[in-house]
């Protein structure tokens, strides 16, 4: 319900985006994402933070979620010149990816000071929501603070020829505005109704962009669902379950997992330039799936878990090497003014995915099929790859 909830709310935010302005859906974001953040921290109401998550900013796959990736995307993709867009995601989403390194290894120490003696986190977790508030706020007064630069240009209008018998004589022969006869085949603009003012908002996207976001939608989807299936908040329940990780230990082990991605963003520049956002998306991502339907294989052992760690920290070294060439290729094949349109609607479509391999996946670990579960991912993932590959390797950039 909190993916479905965040999807919607993205849909519908980075439709307008462009029309309303991209500094104000920013701040609204960042005012959902605090006023979720307060309300887990202060209610323990589950319908309520049911709700709060739903209507708020909250993500339980501990990726980034809401309209915040889709317009910042579409600004970086604005500003910079399109042979530097590979250095310039591979940058952000280093710092992304670093951010989140750190923010796992705060939350898990936090958490583990905190907790009490007879187990109750309660109180850790809420200094966990407290924290994730204030920095929405943060996110706010940043967002108020961008350059006007960061908007979409105005679209020019098309000049008509269209022009009354006797006008434009009128004016060659130096005759005053006011001798000039009023034409009376003009149309009197009229003002438009409530549905039509509605549409005006909404983007239009070519036939042409169309098809390319219908395919890449369905590619997407498979990713995102194998992603759902394998989301952190999973991992870590497989840790704790069957490795018996105590919370420190688990934040350490992301922590350790998110440098290596961020460290794997810069190598995967050189490979971009030399072989293209799409080849190195691919053959960076394929190694990464298989690592992942590995991890649950070595039993909970004293040789054991640290191998299921180790896998999954080799699985980092490659598995956010796509997540940079995946930006550009996409920033590259639509057009500029459909940029966050499209990325939007490509990044619902995912959360509503994603969604679904979430829910399947509870009900695989609650039978403890983590073989299954980990090691279906995986496969979803590597089809996802060679489809990708076979889909777009003759496309060319817009």
């Amino acid at each position: 319900m909190t993916l479905l909830g965040d999807a919607v709310i993205s849909l519908v935010l980075t439709a307008i985006t462009d029309r309303v302005g991209r500094r104000r859906i920013l701040s609204v974001g960042s005012l959902l994402m605090a006023g979720s953040g307060v309300i887990f921290a202060l209610s323990g109401n589950f319908w309520i933070l049911l709700l709060a998550s739903i209507v708020g900013v909250i993500s339980p796959s501990g990726n980034e979620i809401g309209p915040f990736r889709a317009v910042e995307e579409s600004v970086l993709a604005q500003l910079t010149p399109s042979a530097q867009r590979p250095d310039m995601f591979t940058w952000y989403a280093l710092f992304g990816t670093a951010g989140t390194a750190l923010g796992s290894l705060f939350s898990g120490c936090i958490v583990q000071i905190l907790q009490g003696r007879d187990g109750d986190n309660k109180v850790a977790y809420r200094v966990i929501f407290i924290i994730y508030a204030l920095l929405g706020g943060a996110m706010f007064l940043m967002a108020l603070s961008l350059s006007p630069a960061v908007e979409m240009p105005p679209a020019q209008p098309a000049p008509t020829s269209e022009t009354c018998p006797g006008e434009e004589s009128a004016l060659l022969s130096g005759a005053a505005r006011s001798d000039i006869i009023e034409c009376p085949h003009q149309i009197p603009p009229t003002k438009p109704t409530s549905v039509q003012s509605i549409r005006s908002l909404l983007p239009s996207i070519s036939k042409e962009s169309r098809n390319i976001l219908f395919r890449l939608i369905l590619l997407f989807a498979l990713d995102s669902f194998a992603s759902g299936m394998a989301t952190p908040s999973w991992i870590t329940y497989f840790f704790i379950t069957v490795h018996s990780l105590p919370p420190a230990i688990l934040g350490t082990l992301f922590l350790v997992t998110n440098i290596l991605g961020s460290l794997s963003n810069l190598l995967a520049l050189p490979l971009s330039r030399r072989l293209g956002p799409l080849k190195t998306m691919v053959f960076t991502h394929l190694p990464s799936a298989f690592l992942l339907a590995l991890v649950p294989v070595p039993p909970p052992s004293s040789f054991g878990t640290p191998l299921a760690m180790s896998l999954l920290a080799l699985r980092a070294c490659t598995q956010n090497m796509d997540q940079a060439p995946r930006q550009a290729f996409l920033t590259a094949v639509v057009l500029p003014a459909e940029r966050t349109a499209v990325m939007g609607v490509v990044n619902t479509v995912k959360s509503l995915v994603q969604a679904g391999g979430v829910g399947l996946a509870g009900t695989l670990a609650g039978r403890q099929q983590w073989l299954l579960l980990l090691g279906g991912a995986g496969a979803l993932k590597a089809s996802y790859d060679l489809l990708l590959l076979w889909n777009f390797s003759r496309m060319r950039a817009r």
